[in-house]
């Protein structure tokens, strides 16, 4: 199975009584998401299925991508790494998981998959990691398959 874990781009900071969840994309951010979906969809195949979180910021992101999504109360920020993987039936579903999301959610989900001695792994606003999991010798492995950031494409 693919996982792909997307970090939803540059967004507002939030000041005063603002919401966090309606944070919006900054003109910056605007342009990260349009950089990451443009490369996404030239390698995603056509039944990946796409989630994302229901804050502004993620929605705007995963909207980017020209592609059908969910909205998902799960992926909300301060959700756990089981609660992003039970969502994306990982391992076992069939076909590839987008998940657009916040950290630190991402970054603890690939550090327990990577079995990481940190409970924590940095992701950049914007960037993607793409992770596979599969079966070895009996053995199941998390491998990274790439990870990108907008300002590289």
């Amino acid at each position: 199975m693919d996982l792909i874990l997307w970090r939803h781009a540059e967004a507002d900071e939030a000041e005063g009584d603002t919401d966090d969840l309606s944070r919006a994309l900054t003109a910056r951010g605007e342009k990260q998401a349009a950089r990451m979906a443009a490369w996404l969809d030239r390698q995603l195949p056509e039944a990946t299925r796409v989630m994302a979180s229901p804050a502004r910021r993620t929605e705007q992101t995963a909207r980017a991508l020209g592609r059908k999504f969910k909205l998902r109360e799960e992926l909300k920020p301060g959700g756990t790494p089981q609660e992003l993987l039970q969502l994306a039936m990982w391992p076992s579903s069939r076909m590839p998981v987008l998940v657009v999301g916040h950290q630190p959610t991402l970054g603890q989900t690939i550090a327990q998959l990577l079995k990481m001695h940190d409970s924590e792994c940095a992701v950049r606003k914007g960037a993607v990691w793409w992770l596979r999991g599969r079966e070895r010798d009996g053995v199941f492995q998390t491998v990274v398959l790439t990870v990108q950031a907008p300002e590289l494409l």
